[in-house]
């Protein structure tokens, strides 16, 4: 099977609509101008005129690039805001919740109040409001765990 045979021949170049009409157009401006050495010095006149819409749609995009920049960033800020937000009203909440709870059961089981009201209410809400967790924070809720449990073990009365 040749090329002329295929149905899948290449395009020619006479084929193609946008270099026919390219073609065109140089051939109309040739035959205007005079020549093809009009038509040179035409082109190479056009050339500053290019470059100069050229430097103007950079600085364009350049300038859509950045508004777009500044668009996604005070989006992410919104975003930051009502995540920090949230995480404030849920610390609070939660405070107020544990402060509760350890008020309420403060009668009965002290040992319990005091883990609800001890350093685990501090760094709960250091882990949710202000995202940051030590492990000094760590090591004082054992503590008070700990202290809490074995007075409650000693207070327990006999069965």
């Amino acid at each position: 099977m040749s090329v002329e045979n295929s149905s899948t021949s290449p395009m020619r170049r006479d084929d193609d609509p946008l270099v026919s009409a390219g073609l065109e157009i140089a051939m109309k401006w040739g035959a205007a101008l005079g020549g093809p050495d009009q038509l040179k010095v035409a082109l190479e006149a056009l050339e500053p005129q290019l470059k100069r819409e050229h430097q103007i749609r950079l600085r364009q995009l350049d300038a859509q690039r950045q508004a777009a920049e500044r668009k996604a960033r005070s989006e992410r800020e919104v975003r930051q805001h009502r995540f920090r937000m949230a995480s404030l009203i849920v610390g609070g909440l939660m405070s107020i919740a544990m402060l509760g709870a350890g008020v309420y059961v403060a009668r009965d089981v002290w040992w319990l109040a005091m883990v609800l009201c001890g350093p685990s209410l501090i760094a709960i809400l250091k882990i949710v409001v202000l995202r940051r967790s030590e492990a000094s924070d760590m090591t004082a809720v054992a503590a008070a765990a700990r202290g809490a449990t074995n007075a409650a073990a000693q207070a327990q009365p006999p069965i």
